[in-house]
């Protein structure tokens, strides 16, 4: 294996933050391992073992060469302390090593651009085991309040490698979907992503196979095992007739039915927003699982124990939060931004977190009424911490801070309040939905997106939520109609207009002033997520 320890011999020299370290280089980067091959689709198989918490199945990737390329050195993850064993593949592999969380396969042989090949592995062992779901990696082994098995899995962090042999790095999606088969005891119901496509017995064990059409980001891929009933219903969207399927704890069936009533408004108030829902293929799930919610693709995870709020609180401390069930509509708006639209690297979560969390607001608008939405969006303030930047480290797998949800949905709200036109900025959420349907993106994308499509540069607005602690500060003063303002605490150029009455006021570091037509005393736009300071 020279070349692989040459190539890390060569990362280890990279300098990163010191905490960073060739193994998250490895996990984070589109490497020289990565760079030339696509996964089109997997096709695995998982059977957990409720006695000795195991999990083993087997795994065929189907992938295509995406530029012409010389004996090069494949690379897979799977996550200590799991295995893998009788690798087999279509092309001329000469050594399969495995060295930590990796599996290398050296090849001998020429792939040009455009040529599809496969590669088949099984894995076994006994992986990770969550101890507080889903904040941390892991699998939940526990039981029902009824002694009945309950299993899943928790990844978003970790990535899907901790079981998974797989190309687990968020840039690259398996474009023709999974097929997943799900092995359970024969009193058991194994849940998944998209449709049930088949459920057969075999040697004494039941065998779901569960089927999803569209691209789907990896750490959604995951099955939930239980003693499930399951109740459907159809939603008419925007784009037809949308099965909505439900697999909820038998005892809790009664509870299900009432408080899943939320889904169709929920779904109307996001096609309304954000654009059809992005997998009418594929179906809507909600599923029953063992910690509180994850936005699994077409799968989404509920754990909410049938309360409004958070666990029967509001997490905006205005009482709004208790109309409606958070798992239900936080989890499902990431099916428009996690989903959907995926971030690339894991630096730029914030393009799930900021939007989904922002969608919340869009709901109770929807829901409620737009006063009801502000109230809640200025509530959820008090939740961010400034700790340090919501963009993280790129390339070694590094989420910036929690405060991609609040403080990310509060600068989408200032946009939103600098724009001064909510069809316009409808508009420009719908067509985000469109123009990268089903891509992975960076924040780049993004904010040069919302630029564009609005007409206001809000490069430098990004740059002082997204990449700083600080929270832009308009220092005024007043004499009677005279008005003074400028910034300060903010990064160099800071651009965003201000509205007051039906005056737009540009202000620089520099002190402005600006005559008034009356005395009255100025009141700015508590929308805008910033500090406003008399002196």
């Amino acid at each position: 294996m020279k070349k692989i320890g040459l190539f890390l011999l060569v990362f280890s020299q990279i300098t990163f933050a010191q905490t960073f370290t060739k193994k998250d280089t490895l996990k984070g980067s589109d490497t020289a391992f990565r760079n030339f091959w696509d996964v089109k689709k997997y096709e695995l198989t998982v059977e957990p073992n409720i006695q000795d918490q195991s999990v083993s199945g087997k795994n065929t990737i189907f992938f295509e060469i995406t530029k012409d390329v010389e004996n090069p050195t494949f690379q897979l993850d799977l996550q200590k302390p799991m295995n893998s064993k009788n690798f087999m593949g279509n092309f001329n592999y000469t050594q399969v090593k495995t060295e930590d969380d990796f599996i290398f396969i050296e090849t001998q042989q020429s792939f040009k651009k455009g040529e599809r090949f496969y590669m088949i592995l099984e894995y076994f062992g006994n992986p990770r085991i969550a101890k507080h779901a889903p904040w941390d990696g892991g699998w939940v082994f526990t039981k029902d309040e009824q002694g009945n098995p309950w299993i899943s899995v928790a990844q978003e962090g970790d990535g899907t490698s901790l079981w998974l042999p797989s190309k687990d790095i968020w840039n690259d999606e398996p474009d023709e979907g999974i097929e997943m088969k799900i092995i359970t005891p024969k009193d058991l119901i194994g849940v998944g992503n998209g449709k049930l496509i088949s459920q057969t017995v075999e040697k004494g064990k039941n065998v779901f196979t569960w089927e999803v059409k569209n691209p789907i980001n990896l750490y959604s891929i995951v099955p939930t095992i239980g003693k499930f009933e399951h109740f459907s219903e159809i939603y008419d969207g925007e784009q037809g007739k949308l099965d909505c399927d439900y697999y909820v704890l038998s005892y809790n069936l009664d509870k299900a039915k009432k408080q899943f009533t939320q889904v169709k408004p929920m779904l109307q108030a996001f096609e309304y927003w954000f654009g059809p829902y992005p997998f009418y293929e594929d179906g809507y799930k909600l599923v029953e699982t063992p910690y509180l919610g994850m936005e699994h693709q077409s799968n989404v995870a509920y754990g909410n124990h049938y309360l409004n709020g958070y666990l029967g609180r509001d997490l905006s401390g205005t009482g709004v939060g208790l109309n409606w069930d958070f798992i239900i509509i936080h989890e499902s708006g990431h099916e428009w931004f996690a989903n959907n639209i995926t971030a690339k690297d894991q630096a730029d979560m914030w393009i799930h977190e900021g939007f989904t969390c922002y969608s919340e607001t869009l709901f109770t608008q929807n829901y409620l009424n737009k006063e009801k939405a502000e109230l809640y969006i200025k509530g959820i303030r008090q939740n961010i911490e400034n700790d340090k930047p919501i963009i993280g480290k790129y390339g070694v797998r590094n989420e910036g801070s929690g405060d991609m949800y609040y403080k990310g949905a509060n600068m989408l709200h200032t946009i939103r309040t600098a724009i001064n036109n909510d069809e316009k900025f409808r508009q420009i959420l719908r067509g985000i939905g469109k123009d990268f349907y089903h891509q992975t993106v960076t924040t780049q994308q993004i904010e040069n997106y919302i630029s564009e499509k609005s007409g206001i540069d809000f490069s430098t607005v990004f740059d002082q939520y997204l990449r700083t602690t600080q929270i832009p500060t308009l220092e005024f003063s007043q004499n009677g109609k005279t008005l003074k303002y400028r910034w300060t605490n903010t990064v160099e150029g800071f651009k965003l207009p201000i509205r007051i009455e039906n005056t737009t006021l540009n202000p620089t570091k520099d002190w402005q002033t600006l005559k008034l037509k009356d005395k009255k005393e100025v009141v700015f736009n508590d929308n805008y997520f910033m500090e406003f300071v008399k002196i």
